[in-house]
This record gives structure tokens, sequence and C-alpha cells, in this order.
């Protein structure tokens, strides 16, 4: 028996919109084809887009079978998780949590979070490092190799 793919949080149902069983919804992700016409979001079950509009800071979202405001509102306040994207040119938060950190063949530390940070992200690691994202040259079987320039490390 395969492991279930593991899900990952893409959003969060705020309250409905109108009378017609639309949502708001808030994205936790910068990845907006998680509200693509056929996209599968999990809330408990699984919920199909039907429709998605851009209003504001948030989405406005018609899911397959919630067609009224009363099964709207059952479902206000509902994590959306999602299945991963299959984008190898990507860095992945997922995959690199736990990770370790290897910079011109010196272990600096495993990968405990990624701070989200205005310019570029930041990989946490327990040293209490932080190196940017745009340092990471590779990420292979657990270990991301970055190269950082000289006095990285050395705060």
């Amino acid at each position: 028996m395969t492991e279930p793919t593991p899900r990952l949080e893409v959003g969060r149902i705020g309250r409905p919109h109108g009378v017609k069983g639309s949502l708001y919804v808030d994205l936790v992700t910068d990845r907006t084809e998680r509200l693509d016409v056929g996209a599968r979001l999990w809330a408990g079950r699984w919920l199909t887009v039907v429709r998605a509009r851009p209003v504001q800071h948030r989405w406005v979202v018609d899911f397959d079978g919630v067609d009224d405001r009363a099964v709207a509102e059952r479902l206000v306040g509902q994590v959306l998780e999602a299945e991963p994207l299959d984008d190898p040119g990507e860095l992945w938060v997922h995959e690199l949590i736990g990770t370790v950190v290897v910079e011109r063949g010196v272990p600096r530390g495993r990968c405990v979070a990624v701070v989200a940070n205005p310019a570029h992200d930041l990989l946490e690691l327990d040293t209490g490092a932080l190196v940017p994202v745009t340092f990471v040259e590779s990420v292979v079987d657990g270990v991301v190799t970055i190269d950082a320039p000289e006095g990285l490390f050395d705060l």
C-alpha cells in the first residue's frame, strides 16, 4: 500500500459572499492556479473550484455543490489544502525543512524554517544563521548546497 500524498495548506475559507454559495478565500500561497477552474482543494472533503475571481487582497470562489449561503456558512474558517505541485524548477518550503545546508563541503546546519522576507525568503538554520534562498544551488536527497558570499557565517 502506498503512502497517501501529503497535502499542503494553501488558504483559508472566509465568510460567504452573497446568497448563492460564493465564499471569500484568503490564499497563503502565490500560486493562484490553486483556484483555477477544476482545481481540487481539501477542507474536510474535496471541493472543486467552479469559478474564482480576485477581489482586493483575496478571492471570491464558487465550489461545486456549494449552492446556497447555508452550505457556504458551514465551510467558514476551514483550512484549504492541496496536493503539492510538480514544478522541479521551484523551491518548496515543505522540501526544505529538515534538510542539511552545506557550503563548499562544510555543513552549516539544518533548515528549521523558511522565513518570509520582502526581498527573498530566508532559510533559518538550527544554528540561528539566516541564508537567503538566492544562494541555494541545489536540493538533492535532503541536502541543500549553497554558494554564499565570504563572511556570511562569520557573524
